[in-house]
């Protein structure tokens, strides 16, 4: 079995372009992994999926605890197995979901016990267990189990529940052990105070990860201070190891921190745009819901691989939207997660040829001229 590694291939200033080497496929980097959630990614099959690009899904550890249960999953030959995708899987310790979706939940230095959000059952999950389920899935590259305080937060908070974090991930790290070809990350937390992201980093680092993610984001902070706490969280993260944004995002947010050094993303953005009628496109985000589509004869886009491109007219998307119609989700996520895989190969093609800075005017521009940027 061939080892986990991180290859880096070119730089155009902070950003960079790559390859994660995986037992079970190369990820070209920077990459965006589509949320499988249950694992499933909602509207698409597999096969699909891949088509779309992505080389790499995300599932959860909250959910496929609760439902269908990790031992029931790794009785049956894994999650690859179960979910029928047999490329990289990341999964998440959780702990966010914990924090997000638990009606009541009680916090101590051992782990946090709270009620399911399916039956209101009684569950504990700890660094341990955490790492105990992820490796039960058998997923490529497992997350540490930390808090996820909500923002905006003192920094007295924020401090203690960095914290926790820190004396989390490192028992993480012991119970993730020895799993030759499977990667644990740790995660830095820190909200968007600079200094205890630096410390956050550091803490990590001493430990030792196989890559760095950057968590806590994506909760509402305006954009301008997500791309400002990571310009003081980046440069302290290990240079020859993969760094991921977590839960980002609109695709200007993943440009913009493309361009501060991010490899990795994920986001139920466009698969749950696609549910609701919203497709992405170049020149910003359409409502498929408008009248004005009603009779529109064009495709979405008109260079665009996908079948909902390909094959079918704004018109009949707009029909299908506005009629509830389960082909309107499926054609409209498929689109989405096509253009979120044609950007991320957009930016590594420019970063590889070091003209990242002339993509990205090109683009905001589009957007602009759209008035969605």
């Amino acid at each position: 079995m061939s080892e986990f590694s991180f290859e880096l291939l070119a730089s155009d200033g902070a950003a960079r372009t790559g390859v994660i080497h995986t037992p079970r496929g190369d990820i070209r980097t920077p990459a965006f992994m589509p949320v499988g959630t249950a694992a499933t990614v909602k509207a698409m099959m597999p096969q699909s999926v891949r088509e779309t690009g992505a080389d790499i899904l995300l599932g959860n550890t909250y959910h496929l605890m609760l439902r269908p249960g990790a031992e029931r999953v790794a009785r049956l030959g894994g999650l690859h197995k179960f979910m029928d995708w047999q490329r990289p899987i990341l999964t998440d310790s959780g702990g966010f979901q914990v924090m997000s979706l638990s009606a009541l939940r009680k916090i101590n230095e051992e782990g946090v016990k709270f009620q399911s959000h399916i039956d209101g059952h009684a569950e504990f999950l700890s660094p341990e267990r955490a790492m105990e389920i992820q490796r039960l899935l058998g997923s490529d590259i497992q997350m540490v189990f930390d808090e996820c305080p909500a923002l905006p937060a003192t920094h007295e908070t924020i401090e203690k529940s960095m914290a926790l974090s820190m004396r989390w991930a490192k028992r993480s790290k012991t119970a993730f052990g020895e799993q030759p070809g499977h990667a644990c990350f740790g995660i830095v937390q820190g909200g968007t105070f600079t200094d205890l992201r630096q410390r956050s980093a550091e803490a990590l680092r001493e430990i030792g990860f196989d890559g760095y993610a950057v968590g806590g984001l994506a909760v509402g902070e305006p954009q301008e201070a997500m791309f400002e706490t990571l310009d003081g969280t980046v440069p302290h993260l290990p240079t020859n190891r993969p760094r991921y944004l977590m839960g980002v995002g609109k695709p200007s947010d993943i440009v913009g921190a493309v361009l501060r050094g991010i490899d990795m993303f994920d986001c139920v953005l466009p698969t749950r745009s696609g549910r609701n009628g919203q497709a992405f496109t170049w020149g910003g985000a359409l409502n498929l819901k408008n009248a004005r589509f009603a009779e529109d004869p064009a495709p979405l886009e008109a260079d665009c691989r996908c079948p909902a491109c390909r094959q079918f007219s704004r018109a009949y998307l707009h029909h299908t939207v506005k009629s509830g119609e389960i082909i309107a989700a499926m054609l409209l996520t498929w689109h989405n997660l096509t253009f979120y895989q044609d950007l991320m190969q957009g930016l590594r093609q420019a970063i590889a040829e070091s003209r990242l800075s002339a993509w990205i005017a090109r683009f905001s521009a589009a957007g602009k001229e759209a008035g969605t940027a």
